[in-house]
């Protein structure tokens, strides 16, 4: 393979992934899990190192599947330097039972001969499962690579930076964690459910002179799928875009200085369920079920007119059974992206890169079945990374004669849970974005 030498700038990797599935079969499913995710990292590097160097990561290199090819192609020219990984449902549906498998992954991800050349890393981790009030499940992972050279972390109490230095864990009580901000949402936002987990944290770093902020987010899910269908918007749309306002508002009022964003994680974006069901079944006629006792509507029926009178799709509460899987999957579902709509109300606040990639969730959690959908939810795009305006230019400012920026999913043929991570690559141009203050006391040299 003919070596090529990286492009200017400061490559940035971000990933986002619900990986609450994880923990429920930790031995197989975080096994796939972990070598895509090495496999993207080591990928990217594998494919800028200079001419006559490819010797430096052979021996990583043989390590990998062949599957490692595929995703050379991909990643094209980056090498990432900055490494930030956001994760939702972290530790699984029961927590206290996970703690040792948590353990296991999080020394896995900061000891493993892929992730060697990152002798930075942050780690921070909500495991105050006991507090209602404060549980997030989230995680949020950030590497930094060797060579990379003054990288600073604000800390948010004493409205300073600071210079980041070694690997450190910070877990159960964030809330007094000063290199970041992390909040639950109010229960009433979500009164259906009687313990929500979701929520945001921030941080914000400089980085080649740029500052910016990461935001780790869980939006709410759709409860029940009847209910989703019944208005467009659905209900839910509104639940989720009122919690979305309040971090936007929340990550630009005048306790600090603006600066670029990022926003990704878990939003639990729907296609416009009564529309992607209209349009799925335009032949079809329904049938409506209800339960004996109370009356309520419990499932709904739709068959074709003629052929026998087929179903073609089956709604529950939580049942998505739709005959034909492939609509979601053909040319990456894009047919179905008119439906995805809910980032539409935040145009003028929010931008992301076109979608090339199929509906993220919810996949087959059965480690041999990489590409099924369960036929729980209407598949749709939930896991996105998001950005503000201002990072948008950031971001976009790279692009050159040759395409450096990727967004895409990881592991499209391999079981990854539920979610499929989704990961946006770039390099950040030298002099790009608002630069980070230096007058003397703000940006310190003193490490955390």
């Amino acid at each position: 393979m003919a070596g090529k030498a990286a492009a200017p700038g400061t490559a940035v990797l971000l990933v986002t992934a619900n990986v609450g599935s994880l923990f429920d079969d930790p031995e197989n499913l975080q096994k796939n899990w972990l070598r895509e995710f090495y496999q993207r990292c080591v990928a990217a590097a594998f494919l800028v190192l200079p001419p006559g160097s490819e010797a430096l990561v052979e021996p990583s290199f043989k390590l990998l599947s062949l599957e490692c090819l595929s995703l050379l192609k991909v990643v094209h020219t980056h090498k990432p330097h900055f490494m930030a990984l956001h994760c939702q449902e972290f530790g699984g549906k029961n927590y206290e039972a996970s703690m040792s498998h948590v353990d296991k992954f999080v020394k896995e991800l900061l000891s493993s001969d892929a992730m060697k050349e990152y002798n930075r890393a942050r780690v921070y981790l909500d495991e105050n499962y006991k507090s209602q009030e404060h549980f997030t499940a989230l995680g949020s992972f950030y590497f930094l690579h060797e060579s990379l050279k003054n990288i600073y972390q604000f800390d948010f109490k004493a409205k300073k930076y600071r210079k980041v230095t070694g690997k450190e864990i910070y877990s159960d009580t964030l809330e007094s964690t000063p290199m970041l901000e992390k909040e639950k949402f109010p229960q009433d936002y979500f009164p259906e459910c009687k313990w929500s987990r979701k929520g945001f944290i921030r941080t914000r770093w400089c980085i080649a002179d740029c500052a910016f902020d990461l935001v780790n987010i869980h939006l709410f899910h759709d409860a029940s799928n009847l209910v989703a269908w019944e208005t467009s918007p659905s209900v839910y749309s509104g639940i989720r875009h009122k919690a979305l306002g309040y971090v936007l508002d929340r990550i630009i009022d005048q306790r600090f200085e603006k600066v670029s964003y990022f926003v990704f994680g878990d939003f639990n974006f729907r296609l416009d369920s009564k529309s992607v069901v209209e349009t799925l079944c335009t032949k079809a006629t329904m049938q409506t079920v209800r339960a004996a006792d109370t009356n309520e509507v419990v499932k709904l029926i739709f068959r074709e007119s003629d052929n026998d009178r087929k179903v073609v799709l089956q709604l529950e509460k939580k049942l998505f059974d739709y005959f034909n899987q492939e609509v979601f999957r053909d040319d990456n579902g894009t047919a179905l992206l008119e439906f995805d709509k809910e980032l539409s109300v935040f145009k003028d606040r929010l931008y992301e890169l076109d979608i090339s990639f199929p509906p993220s969730y919810p996949y087959s959690e059965d480690s041999r079945q990489g590409e099924q959908y369960m036929n729980t939810r209407c598949p749709a795009w939930c896991d996105r990374i998001l950005m503000s305006l201002s990072a948008k230019e950031l971001v976009l400012r790279s692009e050159s004669e040759e395409k450096v920026v990727t967004y895409d999913h990881i592991g499209p043929n391999v079981c990854m849970g539920d979610h499929k991570p989704v990961f946006l690559a770039f390099r950040m141009a030298p002099g790009a974005g608002k630069r980070c203050p230096r007058s003397e006391g703000t940006l310190r040299e003193t490490s955390l």
